[in-house]
This record gives C-alpha cells, sequence and structure tokens, in this order.
C-alpha cells in the first residue's frame, strides 16, 4: 500500500550510509556526487517546486533517491536520469520497498544527450533536480531545448552558479548562463541551501533557482543566431560590443553597423543589454 502525505518514508543520513555501503560507493567529485541526506531540505524543494498531482517531473542525478521519493509522493510521475548504472540499479529497489514503482521511470543516461525519445514515452512537464556542480549550466540550457513540454522547474545548484542563472543585465556575474536561460524562462533566485544537508559535505554553499517556461523574444534570428551573438559578446566582456562583435560581424565597422541597426550603442558591453536586445543584434548581421 503507498505511503501517503507527509508519513512518506524519506532517507536519512543513516539510510543514505546503509545502501552507500551495500553499493560500495564512494562519492566522486567527476560525478558532482554530493547526496542531499535531509529530509527537511528535500520538502522544502518539493514545496517550493509548487508542483501539481499530474505534474510529470524529470530528475537528473536522483543518486540514492533523496529527493526522488518526495517527489513521487507529489507528482504524477518521475523520470529519473541518472548516468551512473550503479545507482540506476538501485534506485527502482529503493522506490519498490515504498511501494511507488509505478510512478518512476528510471532512464540510464547522460542527461546531456536525452531527447523526448529517450524518456519512454513520458513527457515531462517540471524540471527538479539536485544538479551536479560541474554540468548545471549546460545540463539546464540541453533539457529546456530539448524538452519543450518542460513548464517550470526548481533546480539545487551551486550558490554562485545560481546567482548567474538569476542574474540581470548590469550585474557583475550577469553573462551568457543568464542571457541564455533568459531566452526561455523567468529565471530567479529561490532560497540558500546549506552544506550540511548534503553528505558528503560540499567545500561551497548552494542556492535553488526558479525557472518558468515563457516564450523567446519574437525574432526573425533562429536561436542559433542569438546564442552565437551572446557568445561573441561576453568572449570578451571588457570590451564594447563594437570591438567584442567585430570577429562576428567580420569587422568593427559592420558590428557598429549591426548595432546601430538594432537601436544599440556600439560604446555599450554586453552585459548591459537583455536577451531581447541580442535578438535585435542577431537580426541586424550584416
Amino acid at each position: 500500500m503507498r505511503e501517503t502525505g507527509w508519513m512518506m518514508r524519506l532517507l536519512g543520513p543513516a539510510e543514505i550510509r546503509i545502501l552507500a555501503d551495500k553499493l560500495n560507493l564512494r562519492p566522486t567529485k567527476k560525478l558532482g556526487q554530493n547526496f542531499v541526506i535531509d529530509a527537511g531540505t528535500v520538502r522544502r524543494i518539493v514545496r517550493v517546486a509548487s508542483l501539481s498531482p499530474d505534474d510529470v517531473i524529470i530528475e537528473v542525478g536522483p543518486g540514492l533517491g533523496s529527493l526522488t521519493l518526495a517527489l513521487l509522493e507529489s507528482a504524477a510521475h518521475v523520470v529519473a536520469v541518472e548516468i551512473d548504472p550503479v545507482l540506476a540499479a538501485q534506485l527502482p529497489v529503493t522506490v519498490a520497498d515504498r511501494g511507488l514503482s509505478a510512478r518512476l521511470t528510471v532512464v540510464g543516461a547522460d542527461a546531456m544527450r536525452i531527447g523526448p525519445s529517450d524518456l519512454q514515452g513520458r513527457v515531462p512537464t517540471a524540471l527538479v533536480a539536485n544538479l551536479p556542480y560541474n554540468v548545471a549550466v549546460p545540463v539546464v540550457l540541453h533539457l529546456l531545448e530539448a524538452l519543450p513540454s518542460l513548464r517550470k522547474g526548481l533546480v539545487m545548484v551551486q550558490s554562485e552558479v545560481a546567482d548567474r542563472l538569476a542574474a540581470a543585465p548590469g550585474s557583475k556575474v550577469y553573462g551568457i548562463p543568464s542571457v541564455k536561460a533568459a531566452w526561455y524562462a523567468d529565471v530567479r533566485r529561490a532560497g540558500p541551501v546549506g552544506r550540511s544537508v548534503f553528505w558528503p559535505a560540499p567545500n561551497v554553499d548552494s542556492g535553488l533557482v526558479s525557472l518558468v517556461r515563457r516564450d523567446p523574444p519574437e525574432t526573425s534570428a533562429s536561436r542559433e543566431e542569438v546564442f552565437a551573438v551572446i557568445d561573441a559578446a561576453f568572449a570578451q566582456r571588457r570590451k564594447t560590443l563594437r570591438a567584442a562583435l567585430a570577429s562576428w560581424a567580420g569587422t568593427p565597422v559592420l558590428a557598429e553597423t549591426a548595432l546601430r541597426a538594432a537601436g544599440v550603442d556600439p560604446s555599450t558591453r554586453g552585459e548591459q543589454l537583455d536577451v531581447t536586445a541580442f535578438a535585435r543584434i542577431a537580426e541586424a548581421k550584416p
């Protein structure tokens, strides 16, 4: 019989260690493995994610299942994408012990390579994950592009990454992740997470980032064309856009022509523009 409500038996520090010993698991930095051991934290994540009973969640890097179990009681289905074959094999066992197998699909794959055809017929509506720090930004951007069914998300990432993803134009940490994420979604910080809720404890603080899907700017330029401008603008972020976009446009003069056509001062720097301005520049490429 399925456990319901807050009576769900979630994983605590002792169970995490028992599972790790059973699997002879030694968390690796290479895979960014820091497992959540605090039930209060996973319940907070689920609460802040504002899930509905009909949501289909995609979770990247479920690890030993701490967050997965809380998601399973709050949504219709969880598609867990796990690159580690040992963890991918254990997760269904952990879930079966709680009678929730029908709500779980495990995909043993690299999240950077998956698309709709890899999800065994499931159509995810929300991304909720404790993302490995070393791949957090590319994973978020890839999934937003590859899975247009995603309408919202809540990810736990390194605090500095959270700042960059949610930064607004003019901020010192505003850059490529900020602009590209804004192409897909409204992005904001959704709270801090301390180090003590993880095993092993990381050397940095974490933060929650909320994403709500929105339409990209109206533009005749393709996403690839807009992203090429963004990449060029921030490759040399201390330079003015006239100089930074010279290679992209062909010459500094052509860059200035494109910028003026887009209504952007050529002496501006990339960190001052929002995603809509970058789209206008892409449209104006000579």
